[in-house]
């Protein structure tokens, strides 16, 4: 027995010690010795536990501890700055995280040997335009940048949103205390709704929304497909929207057989009338897997940031104070109830404010790439097969690359910002097609919220979540919103 207790006792540490280091183990150090004498080295780091790697911390850090930047700040102090490259092990994945300005960059224009790869991307779709690449990925970003970015597809999107923007905020003076990012939600789910589907406000919208969350909880959570896992309950999400959007398909093909003429009227309209060289269109599971993510990307990230902008407006009323000055000049000079895309472009604080407030939101932390080969930069190695994370979130709060990076300042837009630092849709030929369109949203936003409304928060000082999109633990609640 007390030979048996001894062995057991002094297996447990041997035992210990493999799990700390089985990842690096098992992928680390058979580079290590092939790289060995070339000159190059993997970037340092620590690659965790099997199957979790460093999930654990980078949880412990953004749900925990609420402080997402220190997950980076502990490597930098742990292993130095180096060219900002740590190896590690995260969403199921060997990875190299990139989170200095000059290696984002870096990989953000090498498209050939680094390919757009999340994690997660069953639950976009694999022919979505986040999946994508090659002659598809042009032939589908073309047609969406033509569709949304064009300036009469511009003119027309500024004369659609608008009408729904002022009835959302008529709508919340009369209630005078609500919970923006409810309410943000929803008047951009609508106008993203009818933009890209052509969907009414109504019980279908309201369903749609909840499973679009559920979706968006398993975008960048461990792929462990079982009951209870966000992950799981994303993929669910994912099949009842997938069902509603055929629906909806299927309705505009009867009504084309029918009436024998195509129409233009919204995005899936659109995505079921290009087609490629040799005339051949897209697949049905195509335009509802693009639709989907379309809907992912334009939906959650205008909303977040509409209810950021309120937030620190709230906070920064000298701020408020010259937004209102700025956009009251313009609304004097008009007769109706909106303005024009003409009338955004002359908004120059306004647009200030914008940017700002999508630096500050940081509503896309991460980006993934996958490397498609072995990759040598500044004499570390990016393996082939391995992840890259592109941490776009730090390039926002490094105080190395903005002054007092927590402070909401619009006016340091008077001079541009660091080459590099300000990533928050992208770079290269991945640059988010829908940036335009989030920009101009939130700034028609702003113009009608500044020239007729004012509010208070009701708790200034509420805690942050950080996961899956960051905002307030009371969703922005405020009081006393009201005309003036």
């Amino acid at each position: 027995m007390e030979v048996w207790l001894s062995w057991v006792l002094g297996f447990l540490p041997i035992l210990g010690w493999m799990l700390w280091w089985w990842n690096d183990l098992w992928y680390a150090v058979p580079l290590k010795f092939r790289y060995s004498g070339t000159g190059t080295r993997l970037p340092p780091g620590y690659m965790g536990f099997p199957f979790l790697g460093e999930m654990i911390s980078f949880l412990w850090y953004f749900k925990v501890l609420r402080r997402p930047d220190d997950f980076i700040n502990s490597k930098r102090r742990k292993y130095g700055d180096g060219v900002g490259m740590y190896r590690t092990h995260l969403f199921g994945s060997p990875s190299i995280i990139a989170c200095f300005p000059s290696i984002n960059k870096f990989v953000f224009r090498s498209d050939a040997n680094f390919i757009l790869k999340w994690p997660n991307i069953d639950l976009m779709g694999s022919t979505s335009l986040v999946a994508v690449h090659g002659k598809a990925h042009t032939r589908l970003r073309s047609f969406v940048i033509n569709a949304i970015n064009r300036p009469d597809a511009l003119r027309r999107i500024t004369e659609m949103v608008q009408p729904r923007m002022v009835a959302a905020l008529q709508s919340w003076a009369q209630k005078g205390r609500l919970k923006m990012y409810d309410e943000a939600k929803k008047v951009t789910f609508e106008n993203i709704g009818k933009l890209f589907v052509s969907f009414e406000p109504g019980p279908l919208l309201e369903t749609m929304d909840k499973l679009f969350y559920g979706l968006l909880g398993g975008v960048r959570a461990q792929p462990f497909n079982f009951p209870g896992t966000a992950y799981h309950h994303a993929l669910q999400c994912r099949k009842k929207l997938d069902a509603i959007f055929r629906v909806e398909l299927e309705k505009k093909k009867k009504k084309k057989n029918e009436n024998g003429v195509e129409t233009t009227n919204d995005l899936m309209d659109g995505l079921m009338q290009i087609e490629d060289e040799e005339g051949k269109r897209l697949s049905d599971q195509e335009v509802v897997d693009n639709i989907l993510s379309f809907v992912v990307a334009g939906y959650e990230s205008t909303a977040v940031a509409s209810m950021w902008a309120l937030y620190y407006l709230a906070k920064y009323p000298n701020v408020l104070e010259k937004l209102r000055e700025e956009n009251m000049a313009i609304r004097k000079k008009k007769k109706g109830d909106y303005i024009t895309i003409e009338d955004v472009s002359k908004l120059k604080y306004t647009n200030k404010v914008v940017e700002e407030t999508i630096r500050m939101a940081n509503i896309a932390a991460i980006s993934f790439r996958l490397a498609t080969q072995e990759v040598e930069y500044e004499g570390y190695k990016i393996p082939k097969n391995w992840k890259v994370i592109l941490w776009l979130r730090y390039l926002h709060t490094d105080p190395e690359n903005f002054d007092d990076p927590t402070c909401f300042n619009p006016d340091r837009w008077n001079k541009p910002a660091r080459p590099g630092s300000y990533q928050v849709f992208g770079t290269g030929a991945r640059t988010c097609p829908g940036n335009t369109l989030s920009r101009l949203q939130i700034a028609l936003f702003l113009h009608h919220l500044s020239v007729g409304y004012k509010w208070e928060l009701t708790n200034p000082d509420a805690k942050i979540i950080y996961l899956s999109h960051p905002r307030p633990v009371d969703g922005v609640e405020i009081i006393n919103f009201r005309e003036f």
